[in-house]
């Protein structure tokens, strides 16, 4: 997130749309305080980004530190909210005694639980609607 604030101008001026995914990088822990993430909420206000509300890691996270960010980040502006699970789960890391060729099993991970969570974060119906079809079809134009 701090490298947001680093980009916020050029980002504000892009002619093409921006995508932050899962939550700008925004860490749940460190709520809606956290350096960085204030513009990111304000790029959203202007309707100069949209953010991913997809939320990485594997089954064992926790996920209810996410709420105040997404809520924050939906209020802003929900028509630049998209919807993520983040399928099929890859793990990019490396850890000793691999090399990075070596191909790593998948996270598993319950989606469901994860789409349960929209509701939660976004009641009204016509507010879930926008984020899981209506603004995915006007940036990627179908």
């Amino acid at each position: 997130l701090e490298m947001i604030s680093a980009i916020k101008d050029l980002v504000a001026a892009s002619p093409v749309p921006v995508v932050f995914d899962h939550f700008g990088d925004a860490q749940p822990e460190l709520g809606v305080g956290q350096p960085g993430f204030a513009e990111l909420v304000e790029l959203v206000r202007l309707g100069k980004a949209y953010v991913k509300i997809s939320i990485r890691g594997g089954p064992l996270k926790d996920y209810a530190g996410f709420a105040p960010l997404a809520k924050a980040l939906i209020a802003a502006n929900p028509e630049r909210i998209l919807w993520g699970t983040n399928w099929p789960h890859p793990d990019s890391a490396t850890p000793p005694g691999r090399k990075p060729t070596d191909l790593a099993p998948l996270f598993q991970v319950d989606d469901g639980l994860k789409l349960n969570l929209l509701p939660v974060w976004a009641p009204d119906a016509g507010i879930r609607k926008k984020i899981l079809v209506d603004n995915p079809a006007q940036l990627y134009g179908f």
